[in-house]
Order: structure tokens, then C-alpha cells, then sequence
């Protein structure tokens, strides 16, 4: 006798033929079951001889008040009723994503910038439409974005354009520019200083990596064969903005991250400096996730 379950070979199975096989099992009757399949009835007598064929076993039998089951077609009620409505189950449409009653933890990766500038601005909507959700924000070295997204360990990542991670999908945020920023009443900032007077300013600078003095600003004034007075390096842009409310350092700071700060004096510096564009970055993987979507767009619309 065969052994079914492990001698049927799944791949010479139609899934109609299972449908079919559900169809009769519930009526005992090829006409019936055709109907409730909206087929044939000859369509179905063929699907009946197919299945015949493939279980090696009547399943079905002519009876008194219609067809009767096998024992071995009854052995098959219970487990195929259950694995089409497993399988249904697979395939339906993703549900709606109900904010309200959503409890999803989202990962973010992001500098202290982009937080502050993306992330903290988004926040007031997102607790007060999703109250049950958890939002983790994570410090990642940019070099693993794309891995850590790929691995589902993040959902989000937020970098500049220039050198985002590729294979990834992407949405540009905004634009941001460098200004030359200081403590409120800094005696060099009263107005926007020269170049000469710009280079003589004690300068402070980001270094994310830990101990660098070189920066954007000091490549473009590399460009015209000249150097500025680098005296601080801090890790962070937060950081930064704290020890120039206290100190008369001064700063090429991004304007988003020092606006509407009364601590602050902002100017415009006497050298261009690029500025740099935002992007908000996931993998294909979650791109049609109905919850991941709306975490998108929340966060878009908030900056």
C-alpha cells in the first residue's frame, strides 16, 4: 500500500484538484460540487478521475442518496479543509494597518542629527496616533546600514544622499546647508566676518569616527590654499551646539539643527561650503508593509 506522506509528490498536485476534492467531500454529489465551484459538471467528473488517479483510491462511490466517501477520502476531510484555509489565509491581502491598536516596535537608525531633525519632529503625531507602538533609535555606523536593513534588524535609516548605502529604497526628506554658528553675543559674530576674521576664529568640529580636526570646511578652504583654526572635536552635533552656547568656539553647524536656538548666534560664513541632501532609506523587503507605510509617511510629513 502506498505510504502518502512521503511517495505523493506535492508538484503533480493542482491546486484546483484539492479545491475540488474539498467541494465533493462536502456535497456527495459531482453536480452539486460543480456548481458551488461555478464549473462544469463534466469539468469536474475529469478533476474527480484526476484525483482518483493521484490518491490510487476511489475516494468517492456511488451510494443510495448520492456518492459516499472512501475511508481514505474521509482520513482527508479534516486535514484539507484545514490546510486551504491555512493556505487562503497566506495569501489573503495584507490587513489595513490600524494605528490605534498597533503594538510594532520600530528600529531607526540615526545620527544625533537626523533624530533630532527627523525623528523628534515626528514624534508628537506618532504617539498620539499610535500609542502602542515602541520606537528604538539606534547609533549604527553607516557602512552597515544596508546589512542591518537586509537582516530585518532595522527598519529605518537615515543618511545623506552622498554616500547613502545602495540596494536600498529611498525618500528625500529635505536639503540642509552649513552656517557659521556661535554663543549668543560672540564678539566675532556681530555681523557676518571676513574671510581673514573667519580663519582667526576658534573653530570646533564633528567627528563622528572620534579625533578628527578636518572637515567639509576645511576642504573648501584646502581649494583656495587655505587653513582655519580647528581647536575642538566632539562626536556629536549635539554636542557641539552645547559647548558653543558656553565657550566663544565657533561652529559650520547644519541650520536646521541651530535654529530658533536663543543660545546661538547664527551668521553666514564667508566660505560656500555644500550643503547636503536627507534621505529616509528601508529595504524592498518592507516597501509594502501596510504599518511601514504609515510609519513612512508620518515621518515625511512631519519634516
Amino acid at each position: 500500500m502506498r505510504n502518502f506522506t512521503t511517495q505523493i509528490d506535492l508538484r503533480r498536485i493542482d491546486l484546483n484538484l484539492l479545491v475540488t476534492l474539498d467541494a465533493l467531500l462536502a456535497e456527495h454529489n459531482v453536480t452539486r460540487a460543480a456548481a458551488r465551484l461555478h464549473l462544469a459538471q463534466p469539468t469536474v467528473s475529469v478533476q474527480l478521475a484526476r484525483l482518483r488517479e493521484v490518491f490510487e483510491d476511489p475516494l468517492l462511490l456511488p451510494g443510495p442518496r448520492g456518492m459516499r466517501p472512501t475511508a481514505r477520502a474521509e482520513s482527508l476531510r479534516e486535514p484539507l479543509r484545514l490546510a486551504l484555509q491555512a493556505l487562503a489565509s497566506a495569501v489573503a491581502p495584507a490587513p489595513a494597518f490600524d494605528p490605534a491598536h498597533a503594538s510594532q516596535v520600530w528600529r531607526a537608525a540615526a545620527s544625533d542629527y537626523s533624530a533630532s531633525t527627523i525623528l523628534w519632529p515626528a514624534m508628537a503625531a506618532l504617539r498620539a496616533r499610535a500609542p502602542g507602538t515602541q520606537l528604538a533609535v539606534l547609533q549604527v555606523v553607516p557602512g552597515h546600514i544596508g546589512k542591518l536593513a537586509e537582516q530585518g534588524h532595522i527598519d529605518l535609516a537615515f543618511h545623506i544622499a552622498e554616500d547613502a548605502p545602495q540596494g536600498l529604497r529611498s525618500r528625500a526628506l529635505f536639503s540642509d546647508r552649513y552656517v557659521l554658528a556661535g554663543r549668543a553675543g560672540h564678539p566675532g559674530l556681530r555681523r557676518r566676518p571676513s574671510l581673514a576674521q573667519f580663519r582667526k576664529l576658534e573653530h570646533a568640529i564633528v567627528s563622528p569616527d572620534g579625533g578628527g580636526f578636518h572637515g567639509v570646511t576645511d576642504l573648501a578652504l584646502a581649494q583656495r590654499g587655505l587653513v582655519r583654526r580647528v581647536a575642538v572635536s566632539v562626536p556629536s552635533f549635539l554636542l557641539l551646539a552645547s559647548v558653543l552656547a558656553v565657550t566663544d568656539l565657533v561652529a559650520m553647524i547644519p541650520r536646521r539643527l541651530v535654529q530658533g536656538n536663543p543660545a546661538l548666534r547664527i551668521v553666514e560664513a564667508p566660505v560656500a561650503v555644500p550643503g547636503f541632501e536627507m534621505l529616509m532609506l528601508w529595504h524592498e523587503q518592507v516597501h509594502r508593509d501596510p504599518g511601514h507605510q504609515w510609519l513612512r509617511e508620518q515621518i515625511a510629513q512631519a519634516v
